[in-house]
């Protein structure tokens, strides 16, 4: 770390994923646009680890009796069932839904990280809610190119942290395939564009509109995004329960506060750069909350199900 970072609280010791990706539009482990194919991915494992216990913690439970009713009705049922997850990272998703649902199942991980593909595919579970067989299988995705054929035997999509960067264009043609593959989708933990910090401070308004607006970058849907899945999934047939996840953070989750502090105020500081000072002072302020364990956060997500209707083509 240069010298100029570790004086700097805004840009100091942030994993990357958990501050600012620098190009507008881009996630960072799943290719959505064209870019160079030795561009390194930007989310670090350690960011994805460590949110991986407030994600578990955060997902709506709510969704699952209606996933797995429709799971259970599918055409061709017999076999099993046979899951995407997009943009999977290090198989959070896997790790938490693979033991709730009863089955055989077959996980197909998408990612533009080879590295990470590999961990998700290691850490994987093995075993099913009933002890019935979990494999699973990688592919480096691109969800912009995603299509039916794509999808074709597809029981369920799944995604974690995804809807919020993607664009209007790329939630239509993910509603689109999975329409067109009879498939429902589990879309967990999309920002609500809320955050509730206890104890409250002035800056915390215009703190969170600034990061909302870098949200929004390149095209991208940000806090939006929840709102327009809604919508393309409903014009294709669909029916959608939305639920909210959000993460509640105390003291006995420090080094996740901690990463999410430096990444929000710094997505805020680079929208609007005159906030910098203020920020600056803002944030040690919070550090110093969070660190004496007196900082509490609510970081509000949202869930989306969406049921397509079946097309008899589904495995």
């Amino acid at each position: 770390m240069d010298a100029a970072a570790s004086e700097d609280p805004v840009r100091a010791e942030v994993i990357p994923g958990a501050g600012p990706v620098t190009r507008p539009g881009e996630r960072a482990t799943l290719r959505l646009r064209e870019t160079d194919p030795e561009e390194p991915p930007r989310y670090a494992p350690e960011w994805l680890q460590l949110r991986e216990g407030a994600d578990a913690a955060a997902r709506a439970h709510d969704l699952l009796d209606p996933l797995r009713i429709r799971l259970a009705n599918l055409p061709g049922r017999t076999g099993g069932i046979v899951v995407h997850d997009l943009g999977c990272g290090t198989g959070s998703m896997g790790r938490w839904l693979a033991p709730r649902l009863d089955g055989a199942q077959h996980w197909i991980l998408h990612d533009r990280d080879p590295y990470l593909l590999h961990f998700a595919a290691v850490a994987s579970p093995r075993a099913a809610a009933d002890g019935s067989r979990v494999t699973v299988e990688t592919r480096r995705g691109d969800v912009a190119r995603l299509t039916p054929d794509a999808l074709r035997g597809a029981s369920l999509v799944t995604a974690s942290a995804l809807l919020d960067v993607l664009t209007r264009e790329e939630v239509d043609i993910l509603a689109e395939a999975c329409a067109g593959a009879g498939c429902p989708a589990l879309l967990t933990l999309s920002v609500a564009g809320r955050v509730d910090l206890t104890p409250s401070h002035p800056l915390d308004k215009e703190i969170a509109e600034a990061f909302n607006a870098h949200q929004r970058r390149g095209g991208m849907l940000g806090p939006d995004a929840v709102t327009a899945a809604c919508e393309a999934f409903a014009d294709r047939g669909a029916t959608v329960k939305v639920h909210p996840s959000p993460w509640r953070l105390g003291a006995a989750e420090k080094a996740l506060t901690e990463q999410w502090l430096r990444g929000w105020v710094g997505a805020a500081v680079e929208e609007r750069p005159e906030l910098a000072e203020r920020a600056d002072a803002y944030l040690a302020d919070r550090l110093a909350a969070n660190a004496a364990g007196e900082l509490r956060v609510l970081l509000h997500h949202s869930d989306l199900l969406a049921l397509a209707r079946p097309t008899g083509g589904t495995a």
